[in-house]
């Protein structure tokens, strides 16, 4: 049974960085589309980010383009998300979920596994 374990939340400053990390268990990890996700108190889980399989294309909520940056090393089987100049508005519980989809998509449906999260708390 494939495992997706997250790591690197904390309590940062606005303004600050974190980078997360996922950590894939398996030997078929570049088969599937890597995907970021968040999770607020009393909100809905929402898409943050999104990669393809091979690592050229990746995909961003409006919220957070340009100042995060997803990333995987397919050889690690792990992937990443680089957040910079956090704000508060960020703090949530980060999961990351893998697709089998063609293309990386936004839906949650479409991401079949998931960790089981890492919090970030940015205060302001």
């Amino acid at each position: 049974q494939v495992q997706l374990v997250e790591s690197g939340g904390g309590l940062v400053q606005a303004g600050g960085s974190l980078r997360l990390s996922c950590a894939a268990s398996g030997r078929t990890f570049s088969i599937y589309i890597m995907g970021w996700f968040r999770q607020a108190p009393g909100k809905e889980r929402e898409f943050v980010a999104a990669i393809t399989r091979d690592g050229r294309s990746t995909y961003y909520s409006d919220s957070v383009k340009g100042r995060f940056t997803v990333s995987r090393d397919n050889a690690k089987n792990t992937a990443y998300l680089q957040m910079n100049s956090l704000k508060p508005e960020d703090t949530a519980v980060y999961y990351c979920a893998r697709s089998s989809a063609v293309v990386p998509g936004r839906r949650l449906p479409e991401y079949s596994d998931w960790g089981q999260g890492t919090q970030v708390t940015v205060s302001s």
